[in-house]
Formats: structure tokens, sequence, C-alpha cells
């Protein structure tokens, strides 16, 4: 008795000094008061009366879920406590893809599968009541709809020790280590916080690029104040003789698209002869404040056609953007058009890329004007866009798989995080420049202008999308919560070219990082064209395995030349060092 009184004084007094620890770091990192949440909260309380007025002025939809919501809970108390005689089949289930109640605890005591079941309901019925209230508008609905469900996952019984049946077991088997190991991983993620927690996904000194990820070999020719152009070493004789330009998203690091070998879409594309070569963007500070959209498009995207002619002596690139780097490429096209440059892009292939900004997924939400106004007046004051903040954002647009388990993973079960390199990637974050975010925000989210004939200006020159005229591979994922697949179809409809869309299985990250050697997620493709993005899937065909193969085949028919492979280091052209560069290296 004496030896367990010892072990829960020791770590009651663990326990405390922690504590103090924790609100310290606290109030030194995060007690800055943040104007943009308080607009969000303002918009919040704004929003719920007006809902609250609404159900006042039809009380009859109220009462009829709250009878069903009732009704539902005295059936969910008969089930679990084996008052009824049904199958015992549970009343309420998870939705697909829930993964909090899989320990067998959840199902087989009654007292915790009666708190899941009652848990879900009032989700369920909260959720039912916000889209079935008469008389508000879907967009208001919409952010009811997401905040609501913000709060219910923030207040699941699997995030707290007294509720959730694994944690209570593993807290008493280890006399509540689990809890004392936790607090020293959240006062470490605390002192790297700022305006919102931000949780370790994965342990940030287990890989190093150039050596874990981002490993294919190649070297970097050219660099500006914006991005260094790598060109990757050849591993065939022959090589295409149009090479391959990628275009990565500025909001995130490059080599998402060269993790590991097995999974490395560049590696993939060197291996099938093509001459690969990749923008890496500066991770932009406070110093970069004023560079904007059209310098990226100008001093990124353009400059990068002019070097890679340079390196090659061709004149025409196939080229691929990925996500906003697709946005920035279409773009960049539109110049070239506009001003009647030299066409050096032969073809384009448009990764889960939106054009029309009308259906902006999730992110919807945060697109009005006070929110908007907000983050501009934020990224004004500070320079950049965090993208530690950006990317905790984006963590809580799937809330359950990308935040929530690992706060009960790293701070209730006490475990360290993961080593697995998408993971390492995601939280190796990049800012967006003040000038460029407000631009993005306003013109594309906001009044959605890319769309409009020459509403865009690009260094003082109007473009025009629908003047885009090269061949379009456009792919998306049809689980996209960021860019909605039929957001990214309806796009294509204002673009002048021929289009192939493709739609592959799984979501932003995982559809497209889809090696064929997986042989993990099919596509469909070859739909019928039609306006209505779910008359082409109706029509299309589906196909298992990898579209990285489809696309193969797609950008031999643009063009199939073959050449002596190019060198990527020779005595005339040296280039500066190896990849993966410098700036790539860059964090927060």
């Amino acid at each position: 008795m004496n030896t367990e009184s010892n072990v829960f004084e020791k770590s009651l007094s663990a326990w405390m000094e922690y504590n103090q620890e924790l609100w310290q770091v606290m109030s030194d990192n995060m007690g800055k008061q943040n104007p943009l949440q308080q607009v969000i909260n303002e918009q919040n309380v704004e929003d719920f009366n007006q809902w609250l007025q609404a159900l006042n002025q039809q009380p009859e939809s109220l009462i009829k879920q709250q009878t069903q919501w009732w009704q539902t809970q005295l059936q969910i108390m008969q089930q679990s406590f084996g008052l009824d005689t049904s199958d015992g089949q549970d009343v309420v289930t998870p939705e697909r893809g829930d993964k909090r109640f899989v320990a067998p605890q959840w199902q087989e005591n009654p007292w915790f599968n009666y708190l899941k079941q009652s848990y879900l309901l009032f989700g369920q019925s909260l959720q039912n009541t916000i889209n079935e209230t008469p008389g508000i508008d879907d967009k208001l609905k919409e952010r009811l709809s997401f905040f609501a469900r913000q709060t219910v996952n923030s207040l699941a019984p699997t995030n707290f020790v007294s509720t959730n049946p694994e944690l209570l077991e593993l807290t008493l088997e280890s006399n509540g280590q689990n809890l004392l190991d936790g607090m020293q991983l959240l006062k470490q993620d605390l002192a790297k916080s700022s305006d919102m927690l931000r949780i370790s996904m994965s342990n940030e000194q287990a890989y190093k690029l150039g050596e874990d990820l981002a490993c294919t070999a190649g070297r970097v020719i050219f660099q500006n104040h914006l991005f260094e152009l790598i060109q990757y070493q050849p591993t065939t004789e022959t090589v295409q003789k149009t090479p391959l330009l990628i275009v990565p998203p500025f909001v995130n690091k490059y080599y998402i698209l060269d993790l590991r070998p097995d999974n490395s879409l560049v590696k993939w594309a060197v291996d099938q002869g093509h001459t690969v070569l990749m923008m890496s963007w500066k991770n932009p500070d406070s110093s970069m404040a004023a560079i904007g959209f059209d310098d990226y498009v100008v001093d990124g995207v353009i400059t990068a056609l002019e070097q890679v002619e340079k390196a090659t002596g061709e004149v025409q690139t196939h080229c691929l953007g990925y996500c906003i780097g697709g946005t920035l490429l279409t773009c960049a096209m539109a110049y070239i058009t506009a001003k009647r440059m030299k066409q050096r892009i032969k073809s384009a292939t448009l990764l889960t890329t939106i054009l029309d900004f009308s259906q902006p997924g999730e992110l919807g939400v945060f697109i009005n004007e006070p929110i908007i106004s907000a983050l501009e007046q934020y990224n004004l004051t500070n320079g950049v866009m965090s993208g530690h903040m950006l990317g905790t954002a984006f963590s809580l647009l799937r809330e359950n798989t990308l935040y929530w388990n690992y706060f009960v993973n790293n701070y209730l079960k006490g475990k360290q995080p993961v080593e697995l390199d998408l993971l390492y990637w995601n939280s190796d974050s990049t800012n967006l420049t003040a000038a460029c975010h407000n631009y993005m925000l306003r013109n594309l989210y906001l009044d959605n202008q890319l769309i409009e004939p020459k509403a865009v200006e690009i260094r003082g020159t109007k473009i025009d999308i629908s003047k885009v005229k090269q061949p379009i591979y456009m792919f998306s994922t049809r689980d996209d919560h960021i860019a909605l697949w039929q957001g990214t179809y309806q796009g294509t409809r204002y673009l002048g070219s021929d289009v192939t869309f493709v739609l592959g299985e799984s979501g932003h990250i995982a559809g497209v990082i889809n090696p064929p050697s997986a042989n993990k997620y099919g596509f469909w493709h070859a739909g019928k064209q039609s306006d209505n993005a779910e008359q082409w899937f109706d029509s299309a065909k589906h196909q298992d395995g990898s579209w990285w193969q489809h696309w193969q085949q797609w950008l031999l028919a643009c063009h199939n030349e073959e050449v002596p492979a190019r060198a990527c280091q020779t005595e005339e052209q040296p280039g500066i060092y190896d990849a993966p560069g410098e700036y790539v290296k860059v964090k927060i």
C-alpha cells in the first residue's frame, strides 16, 4: 500500500510541476490576442443568432427534431443496457472512416456503448437541425454546419481520459505515466506554437532531405529570389525531346512529389525517359511581404521556362502544376498568350487545380468579407501568413484524422509522434507572402476573377484563360476536400483547350501520390463531355491501377520523339549545387 501511495504522490507532484510549466509556456506563447480569431468568433455569434431567429419563426421544425432525438435516445438506452429484445445492433453508428471508436470497450461495455451512441446522435441531430432549418441561405448553413462539427468533435468522449475506456485502462495500468509523458509532449508543442496549438504529427528529426527524402539525383541549375530550378539526372540512355517542368504549390515544399524512391513521381517520370525539372520555391519571410501573385507568375514560372530552354535547347516544354501551382501555371499560359510572347508550353497537366473558385470546398466557410479583411490585416501586420497557422487550419478541415487523433495519441496516450514521410512533409510548413496571400484571398477566392475575361492583371497585362489553347490533362480526386472535383471539372469549361479530365480515387495527396507499384487506387476517365460534372462521372470508365501510366500515354500522344539523354551537369553548365538545393531546407 505504501508503494502505491508513493507512486501516486510522485505522479501528483510531477503533474503539478508540469502544470505550472505549461501555464507559463501558454502565457508566453499563446496569450496574445488574435484579431483574426476575434472576427471568426464574432461571425459565429452573428450566425448563431440568425439561426436561433429562424428556429423561433418555425418552432415546429425544432420540435420535430427534438422529438426524434428523444425517441432515438430512448432506443439507445434500451439497446445499450439490454432492455430491448432486438438483435443488439447499435442504433447509431459512426460514419464511414471514423476510427475513434474502434477499441472493443466501446462496444462491449454498456456504459461506454451508451456514451458513444448518445454522442453520435447529438452530432447527427445538430447537423440535421441546421440543414432542415427553413429561411436561412446555403452559405450560412455551411458555416453553421462546419463550426458545429468542429465543436462537437472537440467534445468527443474519445478526447477525455474520464470518458474514454481505452485511456482509462492505460492510465490505471501505467499509474498515470502516459499523462505525464503527454504533458511533456504538450509542453514541447506549446513552446513552438503561437496563435494556435501546433500538434506534432511526426518526429521532426526522423528524416534528412537529400538522404531520406527528396533524394532523386539532380542539380540546381538556376536560382533567383523566388525559386531554385532543379534538373534531374537521367536514368535512361535516351529521353523525350520535350522536357517536363513541374510547378509545385508555393504553399508547400516541392518534395511531396519526391518523397521516397518507391513513391516519387519525380523519379518515376525520370525512369520513363523524361528530362524532369522542378521549381523549388523559397520559404518567404517578412522581408518578402511585397512579393505578389504576379511575381510568382513572371519571376517564377515564366523565368523557369526560359531557363528550361537554356538548359535543354528546347523552346517548348510539357508543364505540370499541382494545386495552386496549377492555377499559377494556367495564369502563366494566359499571360504568354496576352503578351504574344514565344509560346513555351506544349502541354499542361493540372493536378487538383482550382480555376473556378465558386466551389472552394470547406475553405468556403472562411470566404466572406469580414474574415478576408481580418486575414488581410493579419498578413500586412506580419508580412507573411504563417505556414504553421495555415497548416493547422488545413488540418482542422479534417479534424478527427488530422488533429484530434494526434491530440489523443500524443498528449493522452503519451506516445511519441510516428515516423512517416508524408506526415513529416505535412509538418514542414512554408509561409505565404502578405501580398500574394491577400491577392489570392480577395481576387481569386472571394471575387472569383480568374474565370472573368481580363479581370485578372499580371504585371499590368489583363489575362483571359479562355485564350489558353494547349492540350490539358486535368487530374482531380474524388475525396478531395480542398479542391472539390466537381469544382475543378467546372473550371475546365472556361479554358479554350482540349481537356482530358481524369478523376482518381482517394484525396488531395494520397490520390496524387499513387505509384503503379502500390496498385492501390484506381481512376475514372473517358467520360462524355458535359457541362455537368456528375453526368461526366456517370459516363466515365473506371480503371484499376495508377493514373501515372495513363498520364504517361497522354504525354507521349502529345509528342513522342527521343533524343540522347541530357546530363544535369556539364562543363558548360556546371550548375550551383546538388539537389535538393538550399531553399527547400529552410524551415520556419
